[in-house]
């Protein structure tokens, strides 16, 4: 049984780590009494560029269930901009038609160099690329973050956009912020949680219906004025009117190109533009006749976006195809908010299963609602369907991700975090127990950190204030290590075998090992020896 507690790495158990604050028996009895370690889960170790990125829950889940390292998004995507691929591709097929149609390329996507969806620049490069290749009307549609990166920036990234958009004004050609809104309010809904998102994103960006303001800099300031607490990834979508109209509007014959590499909160917007008749996420009105791309494949399974800049690498011989072929019956369960972690993103970007004789998946929805109002999400709901799965004796493998330390540590407020804990701790108590009985192996442990540091901190790892002397609430993941630890209930012995810089890549090897199979050739070292 392997539980993913998501977002909960090991932090300073200072007054900002609600882990260390947070009343969580269940958690601490089982780091004491298992084969406990820790575990490197970001930069290199998860494939990223470098050790200053930051993990998050796709390439965490991604590595996992490959069992060793496997080079991710932003690191495919930088590479093909090093070498130049990414202009040999569906690249050219977006910029020719604007040539004859004089039509507008739309940029969409996260303005951000968090380096969890999207890097700023990425984008930067496709608007001199564009330049470059003649095009003569360019709109970025900026998406909020304040979660990857530190909060109430949004105005310093505008301001760096619009300064690299300014010497292309200056030479005449008309490149132009057209819409903007925060992450959580504007398109990046994913796993159809809530299409209102989208449908807000996409009016705006199609029919510039949203309030209107003479740039991005003035909507931000406004709304921010309004709303001291505000954060960047709930800033209301708004339009920009430069005098002569909304800039914003996509009309036929136009290109439209989502920069964000990663792929599950990109999906519902490809499907709004390139869906036909039968789509039913929101009423679209005018459909707009354009040409279509992302910045990757988001999902191979389902072809979307039908055409993309870099192509993603899909990872044959994930542990989970390994089982599959050797016959073991496999449950995997989440709620919404991380079903595809634990199903696509764990089976090396794959939507199906390997063998559907031997697998079942579990989605628990989640709610529909700011998660600090409901901190405790679908920790009992998950831990039912667990106790079910054990109960039936039908599965050699069970996996589940417990949500609530990501997904409630993003708001930034630290006591519903604490809550989320304390309820994933009880949950996971009455999962411990099913496992005991069953004379199982519970393996807990994490895809990255979150909920141990709530508060932004100084390179001396001091916590920094605002101007009125509180606190600056951290949204972002972290770089902290996750915790590993192994509690067998069937009375074997196991050490860990001084496995050389550990990280999320070892778990597959580890849970091969603990199954009684030799880890498959390629992968890395198992954390254990028996």
């Amino acid at each position: 049984m392997l539980v993913i507690v998501d977002g909960v790495g090991i932090g300073r158990r200072d007054e900002f780590d609600a882990l260390h604050l947070a009343r969580t028996p269940t958690l601490d009895r089982l780091f004491a009494e298992g084969l406990y370690t820790t575990l490197s889960a970001h930069g290199t170790a998860v494939g990223l560029p470098n050790d200053n990125d930051l993990g998050g829950s796709e390439v965490g889940h991604n590595v996992m269930g490959a069992g060793r390292v496997v080079d991710q998004g932003p690191k495919l995507v930088d590479n093909a901009f090093a070498d130049g691929s990414v202009w040999q591709g569906a690249w050219k097929d977006i910029i020719a038609p604007l040539g004859d149609t004089g039509g507008t390329l739309h940029l969409v996507g996260l303005l951000s160099d968090g380096n969890i969806h999207s890097n700023q620049s990425h984008l930067y490069q496709l608007i001199d690329q564009a330049a470059r290749d003649g095009v003569k009307r360019l709109r970025v549609h900026a998406l909020f973050d304040g979660r990857d990166v530190p909060d109430r920036s949004a105005g310093e990234y505008v301001a760096q956009l619009e300064a690299v958009l300014a010497p292309h004004l200056e030479a005449g050609r008309d490149y132009r912020i057209g819409t903007g809104g925060g992450r959580m309010i504007s398109v990046m809904d994913r796993y159809n949680a809530d299409w209102s998102v989208v449908e807000r994103g996409y009016n705006a960006i199609v029919h510039g219906d949203a309030p209107v303001f003479t740039s991005a800099g003035e909507a931000i300031a406004k709304f921010q004025a309004e709303d001291r607490e505000l954060s960047d990834q709930y800033i209301p979508v708004f339009a920009v009117d430069e005098g002569g109209g909304r800039a914003g509007t996509v009309a036929d014959g136009d290109a439209v190109v989502i920069f964000n590499f990663r792929g599950d909160r990109a999906v519902e917007l490809c499907a709004a533009f390139e869906a036909g008749e039968d789509f039913e996420g929101f009423d679209r009105g005018r459909a707009p006749d354009v040409t279509f791309a992302g910045m990757m494949l988001y999902d191979g399974d389902l072809g979307v976006p039908g055409h993309y800049l870099v192509t993603p690498t899909k990872t044959e011989g994930c542990f989970s195809e390994y089982l599959a072929a050797t016959g073991v019956a496999q449950f995997a369960c989440a709620e919404t908010q991380k079903y595809g972690h634990v199903t696509y993103f764990w089976n090396g970007n794959r939507s199906g299963m390997f063998d559907a004789s031997l697998e079942e998946y579990l989605e628990i929805p989640s709610d529909r609602c700011p998660f600090e109002q409901r901190p405790w999400m679908k920790a009992a709901e998950t831990a039912d369907a667990l106790i079910d799965a054990i109960g039936s004796g039908r599965f050699g493998f069970i996996r589940a991700n417990f949500a609530g330390g990501d997904m409630v540590g993003h708001t930034g407020q630290l006591q519903p975090t604490i809550v989320a804990l304390e309820a994933i701790d009880l949950s996971l108590a009455r999962v411990d127990a099913a496992v005991k009985r069953a004379r199982g192996c519970l393996v807990v442990t994490a895809d990255h950190g979150n909920a141990e540091d709530m508060v932004e901190r100084d390179k001396q790892g001091h916590p920094l204030h605002d101007a009125e002397g509180r606190p600056r609430r951290r949204t972002a993941h972290s770089l902290n290590p996750v915790p590993f630890t192994i509690v067998d209930y069937d009375g074997r012995a196991f050490e860990l075998a001084g496995t050389t810089h550990p990280g999320l890549g070892n778990i597959a090897p580890t849970l091969a090992e603990l199954m009684g199979f030799s880890p498959p050739q390629g992968y890395a070292p198992s954390l254990v020896a028996s």
